[in-house]
């Protein structure tokens, strides 16, 4: 069609999440029509925030400081912790402004079929975290599907010993349902509705 470059783009393209083969190809074709108005200055954002953009080393989110503009913010509760499993959710939690307290991503849920175990989480972290400060309650936002479930009973007993009041997100979130896939007040109904577990 338009040379291995362009093959090249529309493959890196269709590897990302939301774009298969066809709407890569329908993407590059828009970029390459003005590519001095679409296609560098994208190049120019991809190329700084890969550059700049790092994992905060107290929640695991990701952003262009360390620790994260959330970490650092002053007005954030710092007595709640919400344990996510990746930054996806973190993000879907803060575009719907339900959550005023702070951040742990986990990086993924126990699977045994994926070969995700304990030590493949950063449950460590949040261990540290919680001795460390003055943290009152975790929140489980974890996704309601049977490896979410699993690890929420697990990490459960790991931070029963701490203390710590430990909820998970209540209604809202349905059976087999991920988070960075539902509605703001979906999400907003989930957290106002968690409880003890």
């Amino acid at each position: 069609m338009g040379g291995p470059e362009v093959d090249r783009l529309i493959g890196l393209l269709s590897k990302l999440p939301g774009l298969g083969p066809r709407s890569a190809r329908r993407a590059a074709l828009k970029m390459l029509q003005q590519p001095e108005a679409r296609m560098l200055p994208l190049a120019v954002a991809l190329t700084e925030a890969a550059r700049a953009v790092r994992p905060c080393a107290d929640c695991g989110n990701i952003d262009s400081q360390d620790p994260c503009s959330i970490c650092t913010d002053e007005q954030r509760d710092r007595s709640i912790i919400c344990v996510v499993e990746g930054v996806g959710d973190l993000w879907a939690l803060e575009r719907a402004r339900v959550h005023h307290g702070l951040y742990h991503v986990l990086g993924g849920t126990l699977s045994a079929l994926s070969g995700i175990g304990p030590e493949d989480l950063t449950v460590p972290g949040l261990l540290n975290r919680i001795a460390e400060g003055d943290v009152a309650e975790v929140i489980l936002a974890l996704g309601s599907t049977v490896d979410g479930a699993a690890t929420a009973h697990w990490l459960t007993d790991q931070l029963r010993p701490t203390g710590v009041v430990v909820t998970r997100v209540g209604q809202g979130v349905p059976m087999g349902g991920a988070l960075d896939v539902l509605d703001d007040g979906t999400l907003a109904a989930a957290l106002r509705t968690r409880r003890g577990v």
